[in-house]
């Protein structure tokens, strides 16, 4: 199936969507569960997607989480050096104007930056992270704020997410929602428009009004918000 998504902007999650840093977000997490005596194969089952201080937030007493946070913090930016970029992404940011994509994320600035530079990808002129929003996703403050930035419509904006939580948070925002099945199965992604196994599987078309995003090999989602052939 093809299926084609027009839109004004595309709108990125960081990890897992443009970044593998899967490795490192293991590593980092386990060593932080270590360091607290805590569940690493639990915190892992959650972590994904959310900010790190709202899962800290159901690990941690509120009087330990503000350190929790920094010290997770200082373990991810000292893991950078398997960070690669996922297929596709280069030559699929290289086609979009500057002032047609943005990122969202549940890290920080800093750290996403960070990652950013070690896959050699381009960071945006837009990039809302955690320390932007006072709610993580899956709510959709991170990527109304996007949409708002570039000045484009969000119902006219495309998310582009790997974890559950971000789909969530797009398609509570009103945008049009692709999964990418890097980080989860597809099924637990099908809440989205369409799923594809990475960004391989995708194009972009610039038009005289907008962009036209296609996929191939993807499975259609639960609402007509794109069109299919």
């Amino acid at each position: 199936m093809i299926v084609r998504f027009h839109v004004d902007a595309v709108l990125f999650d960081i990890d897992g969507t443009l970044v593998d840093s899967t490795a490192a977000v293991v590593r980092s997490w386990t060593a932080w569960a270590a360091r607290y005596g805590l569940d690493a194969e639990e915190i892992l089952r959650v972590c994904h997607g959310r900010r790190s201080e709202d899962t800290i937030a159901g690990f941690l007493p509120v009087g330990e989480q503000a350190a929790g946070v920094a010290a997770l913090a200082e373990l991810e930016l000292a893991d950078l050096d398997d960070v690669v970029a996922l297929p596709a992404t280069r030559a699929l940011l290289r086609d979009l104007p500057a002032d047609r994509w943005a990122a969202v994320t549940s890290g920080s600035r800093v750290l996403m930056r960070a990652r950013l530079a070690a896959a050699g990808l381009p960071v945006p002129e837009v990039l809302v992270s955690a320390g932007d929003v006072s709610a993580g996703k899956p709510d959709p403050e991170g990527y109304l704020k996007a949409a708002a930035a570039l000045g484009y419509e969000i119902t006219r904006c495309l998310v582009v997410e790997d974890a559950p939580a971000g789909i969530g948070a797009g398609r509570a925002a009103g945008a049009h929602t692709l999964a990418v099945a890097t980080s989860h199965p597809a099924v637990e992604l099908a809440a989205a428009d369409a799923v594809v196994p990475d960004l391989t599987a995708c194009t972009v078309e610039r038009t005289a009004d907008g962009l036209v995003v296609i996929t191939t090999a993807g499975r259609a989602g639960p609402r007509p918000s794109w069109s299919g052939a």
